[in-house]
């Protein structure tokens, strides 16, 4: 349609800048027509408006949109104003650049371009709004800033964060969690969020006290402009009184602080008085750094939730979140992880073919995955037949007297085979060209032990003697001691010396169990062997690791496209591989996306096997057929509360089914509701590919653009959806009892007896009652079974049983790490305390009795090693080898192991006294294990069941004399007669028969 503008026409200012790196430290000014028939000066618009923004848009797309640039729009304001007699006046940019030369501003010299640009400017943005108004008040130049007040430039990746955090965070009381890998620059990102929303009062904790100077950084590139904007920390800028302060004048601040030092606070259960104030603040916005550390435990979800008012926003920020995602939902969860990076930095040069600017991802290199089987090599290492999982620590196993590895000819032919002179080997240091490319690596290894013997190995290695061998676990090559953050600084200062200043002649190793795996970069550094972890290994601390080699580095004109992790356990690879690609392999069933989703990931990050005498790729159907054992792996490690326990039945309950699950809840009340969880899609359970893709293809549909059926099916797959979460929110109650007593069930034929359809018969009347919800009958159960998978009941079941068989291998110590392992895979019912966990357990007799503890003082972190505790006149009595202990209501075992724990050690102490020139082997320790279960350790219980989880715990499954007693109706004897209990327990109708009681 034809129609009529305006014939007056006014311009504006605009400025913006390019986010790389020629354009970096520059700004472009330039104007735009602006259609406005408004000559009075209060209807001008006003800056930065969104009509200003819109012409100015329109404007820049012109020349920049078929090029594809992308560029950030600084600042718009209309070329108007009134002079001292009152008269409307109009400017133009070259005004504008007249008073930035005149200033000393120069001009941007952009390389392969014979003259100067005429419209872009090395300057920031306050000194251009400076020119500006300087030429609406005649000015002839103005003062240039001295520091860069121009706003950061946000990728767009970035930029996508920003708007949908900011936009969820309208409403009060919001969470978001950031999957973010690192360098995504997530510290920026969300104090642009703080700017954006106009927090008053931004709280930010950490695992990390170290790295608040950082934090002060980008707070001042994001705020520079904000004048009433503080930062503050306990021992940095402004304290929290201050603050405080400034905030009842009206003013905003942030404030960072440590989740160690809050997790000390009375207030959450911690023994100091202190931050008082801090959690009394109303916080406005709550940022949880590196989210996956330190959060999970029982302090710091009270640190979060004393910190979380009901109007507190909070956003976590991890580039390994793979422990916080089951307890978010989509909708709150932004990835920006190692695929879309890769996929951003092909796609940047499709989408930019013949355009000077340079590709912002080049620099960060892909990673390749090589796998070499130990196992096939060395049989004794592999921790059973079925899982393989290479025993790194039993490999690595040093000796007492003289710290040497126990198994030194295998360590012998280890490294020999790493770098054996061979042109058809295929292992990272086996030729001159690989030492070249492999001059500086990270080795992580499962101890500090270990890393000191290795050190001295390697120092005396025909090869890896000229390299320079840096030892930073623990304490280096001086002694034992425990990886923290502050040693971090040192260690990462002893292997920048190493390298030098010129890193192409310089070889390094460094040796590690830990530290300099998180937070740290070392940027020449080319490949990491992967030499440690065990069948408990997790996503995050693996991928957090092989990243430390993906940092980006150029030196002498070569850029570090690819990097490399070596890995000596392709079976862990695959699991902990399968978690970071989000893989949803239900077991017996794969679908297209999944194959599509696996095959993205291998595309990016190949993983490389060493077969024979050749190395070959993962293909998406080789790792597919892995994935169904990582599954399992899963519904394990989450003690049964996992959506793959159940099959597709709970999406098809009619009435009558329906009216059961309410009687069940009726029963037993619906507990929590099952969190989301990475393995599986709920959305895409009970459809066919076809339907799934049916749905998917709806969902991508404006709303507007649906039919009215589309928009029903859509409705009806909420629906279901909603019902099969109310439905295993109400099985769950269940569900978390089952893995004890699977743990510890007494069965003969595994592959017969251990099914959904036999587990009531795996259990006894009584025991049944006592391990299940009161009212949940064996009768009552049966009616619920049907909803079971059937497939990953048994496997998962297996899979816990073969666990705790694999643990009777091991050595004393790490046995009883195993054991108290599988226990903290599981749950306790809400509102009930069937299990005391193994930290409290600790806690509690290691402060009342003393003895052999496996925490720190802190009982915040386990410790490789048990240490002593002495209480003077308590434990030397109490743990004595002659002394007799006795359980009472012992449904796990936990207790009497503490206890015999203790009494072995003092056995231990004896015999070496007697026979100071014995070597200890492991049958040594083994035989006093059981001659302390047999002579001094006494347990009752009150069912059958909870005396076979208790030999399980003490014993495994070896035939060792455990003296467990089963005695009916213990507690209410107790409580109505306990002499006479007393009396029963000292007779002869109730003889201990294996220590002669």
């Amino acid at each position: 349609m034809h129609t009529f503008e305006t014939s007056l026409k006014a311009k504006l200012i605009y400025v913006f800048a390019i986010p790389d790196e020629p354009h970096a430290g520059c700004l472009k000014v330039g104007d735009a027509t602006f259609y406005s028939d408004k000559g009075d000066t209060e209807d001008w618009p006003s800056p930065n408006c969104e009509p200003l923004n819109k012409a100015a848009r329109e404007r820049i797309d012109q020349y920049t949109g078929t090029a594809g640039i992308v560029y950030q729009l600084l600042h718009t304001e209309i070329a108007l104003y009134k002079d001292k007699d009152d008269q409307t006046c109009a400017f133009r940019d070259h005004d504008v650049h007249r008073v930035l030369e005149r200033s000393g501003v120069k001009k941007k010299a952009f390389d392969g371009v014979s003259t100067k640009s005429q419209e872009w400017f090395c300057c920031d943005l306050e000194t251009v709004k400076s020119a500006i108004s300087a030429v609406k008040t005649g000015d002839r130049a103005v003062t240039v800033s001295s520091t860069d007040r121009t706003p950061i430039i946000f990728r767009p990746e970035q930029q996508d964060a920003i708007q949908r955090t900011v936009k969820r965070f309208k409403k009060p009381g919001q969470r978001m969690l950031w999957n973010a890998k690192m360098r995504f620059g997530k510290t920026l990102t969300a104090l642009q969020v703080a700017k954006e929303r106009n927090f008053r009062r931004t709280l930010i904790i950490t695992h990390r006290p170290v790295v608040s100077v950082g934090w002060f950084e980008d707070f001042e590139k994001i705020f520079y402009d904000r004048q009433n904007y503080r930062f503050g920390s306990r021992d940095y800028e402004d304290s929290l009184q201050a603050l405080e302060q400034h905030f009842m004048q009206g003013g905003s601040y942030v404030f960072f602080a440590s989740i160690q030092d809050l997790r000390g606070s009375e207030q959450v259960g911690g023994k100091f008085d202190k931050n008082d104030l801090l959690f009394h603040v109303s916080w406005d916005y709550l940022i949880v750094d590196e989210a996956h550390e330190g959060t999970l435990t029982e302090r710091g979800e009270a640190v979060i939730q004393a910190l979380t008012k009901p109007e507190t926003c909070v956003l976590q920020l991890s580039g390994t979140p793979f422990n916080l995602l089951p307890k978010y939902d989509e909708k709150e969860i932004f990835t920006w992880d190692y695929v879309m990076e890769q996929r951003a930095k092909v796609e940047w040069d499709k989408n930019h073919l013949g355009d000077d600017a340079p590709n912002p991802y080049e620099p960060l290199p892909a990673i390749n995955i090589y796998t070499y089987d130990l196992g096939r090599l060395l049989q004794d290492y592999i921790e059973d037949d079925v899982d393989r999982a290479f025993n790194f620590r039993e490999f690595f196993r040093t000796r007492e007297e003289d710290g040497g590895f126990v198994h030194e000819d295998h360590i012998d032919s280890f490294l020999n085979l790493l770098c054996r002179d061979d042109p058809q080997s295929l292992y990272p240091y086996s030729r001159e060209e690989y030492r070249n490319i492999f001059r500086h690596t990270l080795w992580m290894l499962p101890g500090v032990k270990a890393a000191r013997a290795l050190s001295q190995k390697l120092r005396e290695h025909p090869v890896f003697a000229h390299f320079k061998i840096v030892n930073v676990a623990g304490d280096g090559d001086k002694k034992e001691d425990v990886d923290d953050e502050v040693e971090n600084r040192n260690a990462l200062q002893m292997v920048k010396d190493a390298i030098g200043t010129d890193p192409d002649q310089t070889y390094t190793i460094t040796l590690s169990c830990g530290r300099l795996t998180t937070g740290v970069s070392v940027a020449p550094w080319t490949g990491v062997f992967m030499m440690a972890g065990t069948y408990k290994s997790t996503a995050t601390a693996y991928m957090q690791t092989i990243f430390r080699v993906q940092t980006p580095y150029t030196h002498n004109g070569r850029m570090k496209s690819v990097c490399y992790a070596f890995d000596f356990a392709p079976d862990r690879t695959l699991t902990v591989l399968a978690e970071t690609a989000k893989v949803s392999a239900k077991v017996g069933q794969q679908t297209d996306e999944d194959r599509r989703t696996l095959a993205d990931f291998l595309n990016f990050c190949p993983v490389i096997a060493l077969d024979g005498s050749e190395m070959k790729p993962y293909d998406v159907d080789r790792m597919m057929a892995q994935l169904k054992k990582a599954q399992i792996e899963r519904v394990v490690s989450r003690g049964f509360e996992d959506g793959y326990l159940y099959n597709n039945e709970l999406y098809h309950l009619d009435d009558g089914r329906m009216k059961d699950f309410q009687d069940l809840q009726n029963v037993i009340g619906k507990t929590k509701a099952l969190p989301r969880t990475l393995d599986i899609d709920i959305n895409r359970q009970g459809l066919t590919n076809e339907q799934y893709e049916e749905i998917e293809r709806i969902e991508k549909k404006k709303k507007a653009e649906r039919t009215p059926e589309e928009e029903e099916m859509l409705r009806q797959r909420e629906e279901q959806r909603e019902q099969r979460g109310r439905a295993i929110a109400i099985l769950r109650g269940i569900s978390i009892r089952m893995p004890l007593m699977l743990y510890g069930a007494d069965i003969n034929d595994e592959d017969r007896e251990l099914t959904i359809d036999n587990f009531t018969a795996l259990v006894d009347d009584r025991s049944w009652e006592e391990f299940m919800p009161r009212g949940v009958t064996k009768e009552l159960f049966e009616r619920f079974k049907r909803y079971y998978d059937k497939d990953v009941f048994r496997e998962a079941g297996k899979r816990i049983r073969r666990m705790a068989r694999t643990a009777d291998r091991f050595t004393i110590e790490e046995r009883i790490e195993r054991i108290t392992d599988i226990f903290a895979t599981f749950r306790n019912p809400d509102k009930e305390t069937v299990l005391t966990p193994w930290r409290v357990v600790n806690l509690h007799l290691s402060r009342t009795l003393g003895g052999y503890t496996f925490f720190d003082e802190a009982f915040e972190r386990e410790l490789s090693a048990p240490r002593e505790v002495d209480i003077p006149g308590v434990t030397a009595d109490v743990f004595r080898p002659d002394a007799l202990i006795l359980e009472i209501n012992s449904k796990s075992g936990l207790y009497p192991l503490y206890a015999a724990y203790s009494i072995y050690r003092a056995r231990l102490r004896a015999h070496k006294e007697q026979h100071p020139d014995e070597v200890m082997d492991d049958d040594t320790t083994r035989q006093l294990w059981d001659e302390t279960l047999r002579q001094n350790i006494l347990v009752l219980c009150k069912t059958p069941m909870a005396v076979s989880i208790t030999r399980r715990t003490l014993a495994g499954f070896r035939p060792a004399d455990v003296n467990a007693r089963d005695y009916p109706n213990l507690i209410q004897e107790l409580i109505d007669k306990p002499a006479y209990v007393a009396d029963i327990l000292r007779g002869m109708s109730f003889r201990w028969t294996a220590c002669g009681v």
